[in-house]
């Protein structure tokens, strides 16, 4: 039973005990025992026989499904707070038992989507959206965002992070944090750091140089804590050359606190690490959800001197600082009653600006258009967005169908329940094939359903009848497995579904548009030019269908780029070579192998170093399906008077964007620098600032201002272990994508040197 702080106090008060709610922090640490310390740092563990299992929003006292709480000492009027999944949304249980109320989330767009905005002040505001229903739903801190590096299209938690850029990651994020913490409540900025793949990822050793964890995966981390101040960071599973990330007091104290100034709490992934007490030492100050393990480890080190009590103090008061602020002792009556009506709008609006209109042969916005034929079975049943951690329980998701019908649109929906039906029975087909008692089956990547494919009479009888077709094609998005290079590409029922129904109608003069309903990177080169139009609608969330509709009809001209670079094939990425490719029903959650036979299961290299995504097909000259940065709108839009001055502080960047169309728009503008040579082999060219414009009338143009700090022009010398810049002429490139570059200006830099800590080392 949840105690309030004023019982709390109440108690305290008789006790003569100090309370977290009007003493310091200080006085309360001095009044705690050593058991109560230990505890204090440990959570309230999950459900289970042995309490170790893990059970994803196993803990039901306060707020049911959420993933966790703190340890509560009545005495000293130290509450339970709740600490609750996202990032797409919260994750609580939609129902009670013995309540007819329902506690419905809204699930709002997937983090590849928000970043394909490239909108920070939309990001910002979506938080705040999110961050409200934390708060009225009585939760304290909320388990996001998460931002690691699309270091592979394959990862199968790509859906929920951002970028292969680590700029685009950190201000995202930042916006994300800003936006939910509006609400007096707390963020968790994931997985810190290097979680690139979920195959072994509780025992995965990541092998990586210093300067690429510099420049690459810690970057959007340094940037997210320095623009936005987040309550939390959470460590991740994996190790960092042969230690796990949340017993490596280089990276979680030395970078993370004193290079980069975070004063928060970090707090362990669910079961993180093998070692308690090095997590303490290492300056990881709550271990969740809690085991009698952890306990026994850290009092064992403090007994036998390896542990000091105030090493362990510096946990605890970082734990009581983190409920000390929380909505709970502060005695906030939550009501339980988001206004979702609201947030379903703010998740419908907010998806229109991360869709990427990748193809368009004349066909979007659909004008004199009145009947609509679907296909696919995704445009029956679309995704809103991944499974597991990053799950929403939401009150419905509107269809492409739906979404299509509410706009006016007449759609034959006579094969609806039939589809709903087929997709339904190969799902519970593939589950009955999952071991019994796994406690995984509930996030198992369900296969797409094998798609229905009209014969020829019928789709001959659907394009006379119909003004236009739209074929949906849908990925599941999940944490726990990684994606299959199978689910890369489009499967033969899939194609033939794409060239069957494109041949019967353009035969008779008629457009075809593919919707992607993805969480990540597909194939696209073989077969984009088929259809006349494709749109990556990624996962939109709980309104997907009415955003798509949205799109399709020019509500809004499509202002989305992408945020990753889609190769021609899946092995031209550089990291192929060191990914766990189809490993994944080898390598379980928990099941920390050892001398596995499969490649960067146990061990993974990262090789490629800082050359990731478009840095590394630049370097190369690999021509691209798509490259990062790309997205088409209705419009068209021309960049002039480019200037740039560096004053030795600050970059500062202008260019004027016109809309030369004959619609209105938005467009994302993109920095790019390439540096002169110097003593470190370089990028072609690296992103170091972006904006987006208003919204722009035809003819109307606006100066867009960029900055950055002078310091990023710095490179990472390992040699030095320390941030250099050269001196010379930059070239500052400003482009419509990464291979779009429209205008051009130059920019003088002394050079500088500026030292680092020496700490992240090679294995």
């Amino acid at each position: 039973m949840l105690l309030s702080a004023a019982v709390l106090a109440l108690a305290g008060c008789q006790s003569g005990e100090p309370q977290l709610a009007n003493s310091s922090v200080k006085k309360v640490l001095k009044a705690m025992t050593l058991e109560e310390k230990v505890h204090f740092v440990i959570g309230m563990g999950m459900a289970g026989s042995d309490g170790t299992t893990a059970v994803v929003g196993a803990t039901d006292d306060i707020v049911p499904g959420a993933a966790g709480t703190t340890y509560p000492i009545p005495r000293l009027g130290i509450p339970s707070i709740v600490l609750a999944d996202g990032p797409a949304g919260l994750r609580i249980n939609p129902t009670r038992p013995g309540d007819d109320n329902t506690y419905y989330c809204t699930h709002f767009p997937i983090g590849t989507l928000l970043a394909s905005t490239w909108n920070q002040e939309l990001v910002e505001s979506v938080g705040e959206s999110m961050g409200e229903e934390v708060h009225e739903y009585g939760a304290d801190v909320y388990l996001a965002p998460a931002l690691n590096i699309h270091r592979h299209p394959l990862n199968g938690r790509n859906f929920e992070y951002y970028s292969e850029d680590p700029v685009v990651a950190g201000k995202t994020a930042a916006a994300y944090v800003r936006g939910v913490q509006k609400n007096d409540v707390g963020t968790s900025v994931k997985h810190f750091a290097y979680n690139n793949q979920e195959t072994n990822r509780t025992g995965n050793n990541a092998v990586i140089s210093p300067r690429a964890q510099r420049e690459i995966y810690l970057k959007g981390f340094e940037i997210t804590v320095k623009e936005s101040d987040p309550w939390t960071i959470m460590s991740s599973y994996n190790k960092i050359n042969g230690t796990y990330t949340s017993q490596d007091k280089g990276l979680i104290t030395t970078v993370l606190r004193d290079e980069w100034g975070f004063k928060g709490l970090v707090m362990t992934d669910w079961y993180g690490g093998d070692d308690g007490a090095a997590q303490i030492k290492a300056g990881n100050d709550m271990l969740q959800p809690g085991t009698v393990l952890q306990y026994q480890q850290i009092m064992g080190a403090i007994k036998n001197g390896t542990l000091s009590e105030k090493e362990l103090d510096v946990c605890v008061t970082r734990c009581l600082e983190l409920v000390k602020r929380s909505p709970k002792v502060k005695g906030y009556a939550y009501t339980n009653k988001p206004d979702l009506k609201a947030h379903a709008a703010v998740t419908r609006q907010s998806a229109l600006e991360g869709m990427v209109l990748l193809e368009n042969n004349g066909v979007l916005p659909l004008q004199d258009v009145k009947k609509v034929a679907v296909f696919g079975c995704t445009s029956y049943a679309f995704i809103a967005g991944g499974t597991g951690s990053g799950n929403v329980n939401r009150a419905y998701t509107v269809s492409l169908l739906d979404g299509l019908k509410n706009a006016g649109f007449q759609v034959d929906d006579s094969k609806k329940e039939a589809v709903l039906k087929h997709i339904a029975d190969e799902e519970a087909a593939f589950k009955a094939t999952l071991p019994e008692g796994d406690m995984l089956a509930a996030f198992y990547p369900v296969p797409r359903p094998t798609e229905i494919i009209p014969n020829a009479l019928e789709l001959a009888a659907s394009a006379l009848k119909n003004d236009v077709a739209i074929i949906t094609f849908g990925r599941n998005s999940g944490e726990f497995f990684d994606r299959t290079s199978a689910d890369f590409s489009l499967n033969d029922g899939e194609r033939k579904l794409l060239n069957n129904v494109t041949k019967a109608f353009h035969a008779v003069g008629k457009k075809v548009v593919v919707v992607l309903n993805v969480g990540g990177v597909i194939e696209t080169a073989s077969w984009k030019n088929i259809p006349d139009a494709v749109l990556l609608a990624w996962q939109a969330g709980q309104e997907g269908g009415n955003s798509v509709t949205d799109i399709l009809t020019g509500v809004e001209s499509p202002s989305g780029k992408l945020t990753m670079t889609f190769p021609l094939h899946l092995m031209d990425a550089a990291s192929s070579k060191n990914f766990p490719i189809d490993a994944t029903n080898e390598v379980y959650f928990m099941n920390r192998r050892e001398n596995s036979n499969v490649k960067d299961v146990d061990v993974t290299r990262y090789e490629e170093g800082i050359y990731v995504g478009y840095r590394w097909f630049d370097k190369q000259g690999l021509e691209v399906s798509y490259p990062f940065g790309f997205g088409l709108s209705y419009t068209s839009f021309e960049y002039s008077e480019p200037t740039v001055v560096n004053d030795g502080k600050t970059v500062t960047a202008t260019v004027r964007v016109k809309n030369v169309g004959s619609v209105a728009g938005k467009e994302a503008v993109q920095l790019y620098v390439s540096a002169p040579a110097g003593s470190l082999d370089k990028p072609v060219k690296e992103l170091k600032a972006y904006a987006k414009t208003a919204k722009l009338a035809p003819g109307e143009s606006q100066v867009l201002t960029l900055t950055f700090p002078t310091s990023e022009l710095a490179s990472f010398d390992e040699e030095k272990s320390a941030w250099v810049v050269d001196a010379g002429t930059y070239s500052f490139l400003f482009g419509a994508s990464s291979r779009d570059i429209r205008c051009t200006a130059q920019a003088e830099a002394a050079a500088s040197e500026v030292p680092a800590h020496r700490v992240l080392l090679m294995q």
